[in-house]
């Protein structure tokens, strides 16, 4: 069962300490997650390092090669059963990375398709989806969401699609990101072959059939935040999908955390951000939860 949400602090170690690595495990791995409120178990479809995006602030080490070219779905759920119920028995309480949190670690917020790169370029995304769906089930984890984090680039290939449907009826949440307004600061900052404009049509199309949360990284480029009329752009962009039908709980708005590839791309001050926050208020009417 989940329990209430709490203030979580962005500096305890453990929260600072992403690692995609817990024990021999390859597809799945436990964090305290800030934004999730808690024990986040991410299910990583990518430890071969695959992503259709090369964001400047990411901090997977694509130096060095992937552990696995495929999932292995037998694998996915014997390594997801042994972590939850190893969490809900109260061992992820006994380990060293854990000691400043322990009673964070028993409350499963949620499972979170999250890991070494774009969850949804896996050809059988909705096959993934079903096994931790299953499993969610299995264990009487109601409360729990199944939450996919996601550049959007994939939302509208047919298995996804399938997959978004499985997750819907297993407590679905879609975090879908927007670090931009216009093409030109998206490929500054993400770096990616795919057009902003699919990016835009992806979001709108899956708002449209159920509620997402937008998450949007801003910080400083060359030491300077998102110019102003980026920012315009960028709110334009979300009343767009709004005016398009699409609904949006809220928006995640949040800045660099942990060491970036990339020296000219740097955190913004907590001031900086929460005023960005304040802009999005009052251009979108949108509610905006932000993590400095």
């Amino acid at each position: 069962m989940a329990t209430a949400p709490v203030e979580i602090k962005n500096t305890l170690a453990v929260v600072q300490d992403h690692t995609r690595v817990f024990q021999d495990l390859v597809f799945v791995y436990p964090v305290i997650s800030r934004r999730s409120r808690g024990l986040s178990v991410g299910v990583n479809l990518n430890p071969d390092k695959r992503c259709n995006f090369d964001c400047v602030y990411c901090e997977v080490d694509r130096k060095t090669p992937g552990r696995a070219e495929s999932v292995d779905l037998a694998q996915l759920r014997r390594e997801l059963v042994w972590l939850l119920r190893y969490a809900l028995d109260g061992g992820l309480a006994t380990q060293a990375k854990f000691n400043e949190v322990p009673e964070l670690t028993r409350a499963i917020r949620d499972i979170a398709f999250s890991g070494d790169g774009e969850p949804t370029m896996v050809p059988n995304f909705d096959e993934c989806v079903q096994v931790v769906a299953d499993v969610k089930r299995e264990l009487g984890l109601t409360d729990t969401k199944l939450v996919l984090i996601t550049d959007s680039a994939g939302l509208d290939k047919a298995s996804v699609r399938r997959g978004l449907e499985l997750m819907d009826a297993a407590n679905g949440e879609f975090w879908c990101k927007l670090d931009a307004g216009t093409e030109g600061y998206y490929q500054l900052v993400n770096r990616s072959f795919v057009k902003f404009e699919r990016i835009l049509r992806n979001i709108l199309e899956t708002a449209r059939q159920r509620p997402v949360i937008i998450q949007s990284l801003f910080l400083q480029t060359k030491g300077a935040p998102m110019p102003p009329e980026e920012l315009a752009a960028y709110c334009e962009r979300l009343n767009e999908i709004v005016r398009g039908g699409g609904r949006i709980k809220e928006v995640h708005a949040y800045t660099v955390a942990r060491p970036t590839p990339e020296p000219w791309a740097t955190k913004l001050t907590k001031d900086e951000l929460q005023a960005i926050a304040a802009t999005i208020r009052s251009q979108t009417g949108l509610r905006v939860e932000v993590f400095d």
